[in-house]
């Protein structure tokens, strides 16, 4: 019997995120995810965002699978006293304190239906509210229903990808002609720690198409969150993107998820941390025009001078110098982002372990297991659930 998904035991708590780094493939890992199909895809995926609650905080659409980094909070609360109350016939009060109010579940599922479908739950909602006013119905009842039809696909992880992966698979048979099953097997999640482990986990998903040997530079794709921060996307001008990465880099400060907060240090620091696998050098020269012309070369990492230290040694000193530790590391395709199950800090993972006991036997005694092979060199930083020997490089 297969195990149901690891979900984050917090996933109701306000204060504290839960990000999932979510990964799915094509079935038999066919390219067939062309320009047009990736335009899909993210715009689906968009949509579903503003429909569901759920924050794409970075992503990359590759030929034959794809990665979100997923930010899943808990359903706001809402009460009485809200802005609603100068229109009664879309008030909450009579509904529990958690929820949406009647506007902004109209305002949801317009994300994914046409206005006469809206049109119809607004009419049913409004006629709820009669049989109240008229002491027919309880309103936390007959309300509540209406909004049960939908909230229940909102803020959940399972439900997200359902949702998503479905009405892509129905585009996608459709435009060409086929049917079946389009994805591989169920898509895989890996819990997040918001911090360290979310930053390096949406750099590792930008530097996707570096790693392919696509571009030499994660800006030059336009398919994942880093390209299309700064290339500006089809739609939206780049600001989801944007306030996406703002919240995968500074959620454990509290950040919110706000574009305006892109330029500046934070767009430094994520570029440093995308492009420590080249040297960026930048020279001037006085064109045929008289004009100033600046030339921005890149070349490929230079050699260690410290390789003769041991890994835990140079993780150390780059952590000293200021350097980002797990440089090198995201140049190489790390299984235990995929396949790890929990990853964060030894206490985030242990802690993970001892809210979930029952998902191992009873020989295991700790939760926390430090990274191996390629991912050596983010050892003293990030741990895995899972101890994991093949493929690790």
């Amino acid at each position: 019997m297969r195990q149901a998904r690891w979900l984050a035991e917090w996933r109701n708590s306000e204060s504290k995120p839960v990000f999932y780094h979510c990964i799915s493939r094509i079935v038999d890992r066919r390219f067939v995810l062309g320009a047009q199909e990736k335009e899909k895809f993210r715009a689906l995926m968009r949509m579903y965002e503003k429909f569901s609650g759920c924050r794409v905080t970075s992503y990359c659409l590759m030929d034959n699978h794809f990665h979100l980094l997923l930010e899943v909070p808990p359903m706001p609360k809402t009460s009485a006293s809200n802005t609603e109350l100068s229109n009664p016939s879309l008030s909450n009060a009579g509904l529990p304190h958690v929820g949406l109010t009647d506007t902004e579940l109209l305002q949801r599922i317009s994300s994914l239906y046409n206005e006469a479908f809206v049109a119809t739950v607004a009419k049913e909602l409004a006629d709820a509210r009669k049989l109240v006013k008229a002491g027919l119905a309880e309103e936390s009842v007959v309300v509540a229903q209406i909004h049960e039809r939908f909230t229940y696909r909102m803020h959940d992880l399972g439900e997200f990808m359902k949702g998503l992966l479905q009405r892509y698979t129905q585009w996608h048979n459709r435009i060409h002609e086929r049917s079946g099953r389009l994805w591989e097997d169920r898509f895989k999640s890996v819990i997040v720690e918001d911090g360290v482990a979310a930053r390096t986990m949406a750099a590792y998903i930008d530097l996707n198409p570096v790693r392919a040997g696509l571009v030499k530079d994660p800006a030059e794709y336009r398919w994942s969150s880093y390209g299309e921060a700064i290339g500006g996307g089809a739609k939206g001008n780049g600001k989801t993107a944007r306030a996406g990465l703002v919240r995968a880099w500074g959620a454990h400060k509290g950040i919110q998820a706000d574009a305006a907060l892109w330029s500046g240090e934070i767009s430094r620091a994520y570029r440093k941390m995308l492009m420590a696998h080249a040297v960026e050098k930048t020279s001037e020269s006085i064109g045929p025009d008289g004009s100033l012309v600046r030339k921005t070369t890149r070349k490929g990492i230079p050699k260690d001078p410290h390789k003769q230290l041991t890994p835990e040694e140079q993780s150390a000193k780059e952590q000293r110098d200021g350097e980002i530790p797990f440089a090198r590391m995201l140049q190489h395709r790390i299984r235990y982002f995929t396949d790890g199950a929990v990853i964060g800090s030894r206490i985030f993972v242990d802690e993970a372990f001892a809210n979930s006991r029952s998902r191992f036997g009873p020989k295991r005694n700790s939760g926390a297991r430090k990274m191996r092979g390629d991912a050596t060199a983010a050892s003293t930083l990030l741990y895995s659930m899972r101890d994991l020997r093949k493929g690790i490089g």
